[in-house]
């Protein structure tokens, strides 16, 4: 099969021709029409993510099942046939845990790591999974005509989901979004706008920017513009916002958030550099505000974010799909910004 491997951090990728995978006992082999590209993976080609070299990076995939090993059943929850359609959950999870046990998988005890970063991802024409890290896709969604966007719902719109959920977001909200204009941001801002709350959308690029507003955002704050802060306390009339969502989660964009945030407001933070920021402790009391951290999705989430696109409330935006064999030059673009929305590498047909 063609891969395309990352044999260190911040070097190209390297095309080669690997053997197909064959699965083991509990495990399948997919056959891979697309994969995403976002930051997340974009962080171990980067060096920001240390993994074991050579690696296959990779996750949001959308494929079809070729194999299966022993102990794979066709039928029943879980149950896995060639021939089905599949995507996958990023982190390879336990499912025995307590926090498994409880639909919190993130917090799994016993995580054995990440798809395409401890295993090889969907940088390759067919994947090798455990048969429990595949979620086979629902009824209703066009995988064949639209795999790209299918493929992104995993993980661009999947935590999005579960960060409507964490912060409580209602109806009665005003909802700001920092790197509004990303891959993940954007999809937050129409997972907001689907739960009815009022958004601003905050980035620095007048492209991203538009596009924001065509996703949905009642308002967009130029970053590049002047103190963050204040806009959101202007645009809000001085009583700031309920709910900030920081997708950048740099010390500027954190303590900007948190200064704009009214009373009951939540922050929550996801991503980032692993950056610290200053919060005022009198403030937090006075408006009694919650800081909160959101790491990916649970199963459930990405069944559910899945079943949202199949009912038509959000559609996935993906903007640039490139061959496997430029994924250096996609790559290049995420690095440097340039992707509004997600982008994806169309491998097979």
């Amino acid at each position: 099969m063609k891969a395309m491997v990352l044999r260190a951090a911040n070097t190209p990728f390297v095309l080669e021709n690997r053997p197909d995978p064959s699965p083991g006992p509990g495990e399948a082999v997919a056959k891979v029409i697309t994969c995403g590209s976002g930051l997340t993976i974009h962080h171990v080609k980067a060096g920001r993510a240390p993994v074991d070299f050579p690696r296959i990076i990779g996750h949001e995939i959308t494929g079809e099942i070729v194999a299966t090993g022993t102990g794979v059943n066709s039928t029943g929850a879980g149950g896995l046939a060639v021939g089905d359609p599949v995507t996958a959950y990023f982190y390879l999870t336990c499912g025995e845990c307590r926090w498994c046990r409880i639909d919190r998988e993130t917090l799994c005890e016993n995580n054995d790591g990440y798809i395409g970063r401890d295993i090889d991802g969907g940088y390759a024409e067919y994947i090798k999974l455990p048969a429990r890290s595949y979620i086979k896709l629902p009824d209703g969604l066009d995988y064949r005509n639209f795999p790209a966007e299918i493929g992104i719902i995993t993980d661009a719109i999947a935590t999005p989901v579960k960060v409507v959920r964490r912060a409580r977001i209602t109806a009665n909200d005003t909802v700001a979004v920092f790197g509004a204009g990303g891959g993940l941001g954007i999809h937050m801002v129409m997972l907001a706008r689907w739960a009815h709350a009022s958004v601003i959308a905050i980035d620095i690029r007048a492209e991203k920017l538009a596009a924001c507003r065509d996703a949905g955002a009642d308002m967009v704050v130029d970053a590049a513009a002047g103190n963050v802060a204040e806009a959101l306390m202007d645009a809000t009339r001085g009583t700031g916002v309920d709910v900030a969502i920081d997708f950048v989660s740099s010390t500027a964009t954190l303590e900007a958030a948190v200064a704009a945030l009214g009373p009951g407001g939540r922050l929550v933070t996801l991503g980032g550099g692993g950056e610290t920021f200053r919060a005022d402790s009198r403030a937090m009391l006075g408006k009694e505000l919650e800081l909160i951290g959101s790491r990916y999705a649970t199963r459930q989430e990405v069944l559910d974010a899945l079943e949202l696109v199949a009912r038509g409330d959000i559609r996935p935006l993906v903007t640039e799909i490139r061959p496997l064999e430029e994924a250096e030059q996609l790559h290049e673009r995420i690095e440097q910004g340039l992707v509004t929305g997600r982008a994806a590498l169309r491998i097979s047909e």
